[in-house]
């Protein structure tokens, strides 16, 4: 018997069949972490689809102008101004297009970004669930002291990119699940956000606009904005000419300009109310920082709002104020807001029958 088993089963056929064995079982291996890879893939793109955020019974604004050439007509616009820029207030006349940097410090005509990515910080009907998708571009005109991204604003901290990019950007955020394109500081990049909001729109994109500016606008500017941008989300930062020249690097005409900016943003896009989601999809947001000392002139601005604009306005009123960069060179602002700084300005807004309030906690602000 011992020897027919080995005539049958030589020590061959044993090395045979084991590498036989092994081979398949490789083979097995391979191909189970193969199905493995592309079921996951599979359901990760089907989630993605399903979370993607875009809204079936919204049509963001610049996809008209898109399909009419508009704005590509007015990208190439706005990029010719440029040549002597005329993009902010300052009006500063860089030859942006010859490589210059101008008062804001943007490199010519490059584009620095620096970061992208769901933004759960900002306003509960630009959150939801996905994040309002943001991206923070460098550099800025207006330049206050006590900026809270100074590295971005003065330093310029990011990396270089082009419209190209930016485009896929945007692209990337509504994938991911973001509910709207959030531009953080646009002004000075305002003709590359034109152009790459062109492109991307041509490869799907489909989430509102959200310009995101400190309110140091240009009426001129912010007219080829018209029927482009969704959602204006500007700060109210100073009642005082004063104010705003000592803090923000001379910038003595930003009430009046906040003003005028606001009023046409109103023009154009509306009061912001949500819709049935709880999301913000069309409308003028305005933020109110409140600061130490009443710098911001906060009651005035509330005072204003409730005159010249409908009572439902969206407003923002910020505690977070934190004295940062070089905020501690001017004993003005040198500290933090205390609560009863913070509840005098709400109580006149309310008082105001201002009714469109988000107010923050301030459980933590100094007594």
């Amino acid at each position: 018997m011992k020897h027919y088993f080995l005539k049958i089963f030589t020590r061959r056929d044993f090395f045979k069949k084991s590498g036989q064995l092994f081979l398949r079982l490789c083979l097995f291996s391979v191909l189970f972490d193969l199905f493995k890879t592309t079921a996951i893939a599979s359901k990760e793109k089907t989630m993605i689809k399903k979370f993607t955020a875009v809204n079936p019974e919204f049509e963001a604004a610049y996809l008209e102008p898109h399909r009419t050439g508009e704005l590509k007509k007015r990208a190439e616009k706005l990029w010719k101004i440029m040549d002597e820029c005329q993009l902010c207030p300052r009006k500063c006349g860089a030859s942006r297009s010859a490589g210059e940097s101008g008062f804001c410090r943007a490199p010519g005509t490059k584009l620095v970004v620096s970061s992208f990515q769901p933004h759960f910080g900002e306003e509960r009907p630009l959150v939801g669930r996905g994040g309002s998708g943001t991206i923070f571009l460098a550099h800025c005109s207006l330049r206050c002291v006590f900026c809270q991204n100074w590295e971005i604003s003065h330093l310029g901290r990011g990396t270089a990119s082009d419209v190209d990019k930016l485009a896929d950007m945007m692209l990337h955020l509504q994938n991911i699940g973001c509910h709207n394109i959030n531009l953080v500081t646009p002004t000075h990049y305002s003709a590359h956000i034109l152009k790459a909001l062109d492109i991307a729109a041509g490869k799907g994109l489909r989430l509102p606009i959200v310009y995101n500016t400190s309110g140091w606008e240009r009426l001129e500017i912010l007219r080829f904005l018209e029927g482009i941008v969704d959602i204006y989300l500007p700060d109210f930062k100073y009642w005082d000419s004063e104010m705003s020249l000592k803090y923000s690097t001379g910038a003595e005409g930003y009430p009046m300009r906040a003003k005028e900016a606001i009023l046409e943003m109103h023009r154009q896009v509306g009061v912001a109310k949500p819709a049935k989601d709880g999301l913000m999809y069309r409308g003028l947001m305005i933020r109110h920082l409140v600061m130490p000392d009443n710098v911001g002139g906060s009651e005035k601005v509330m005072e204003w709002i409730a005159k010249n604009l409908p009572k439902d306005t969206y407003i923002n009123i910020m505690s977070q104020y934190n004295p940062i960069y070089k905020a501690y060179d001017y004993p003005q602002i040198s500290r933090r807001i205390t609560t009863a700084e913070y509840k005098k300005v709400v109580n006149r807004a309310k008082e105001q029958k201002l009714t469109n309030l988000e107010i923050q906690g301030y459980w933590w602000l100094l007594r």
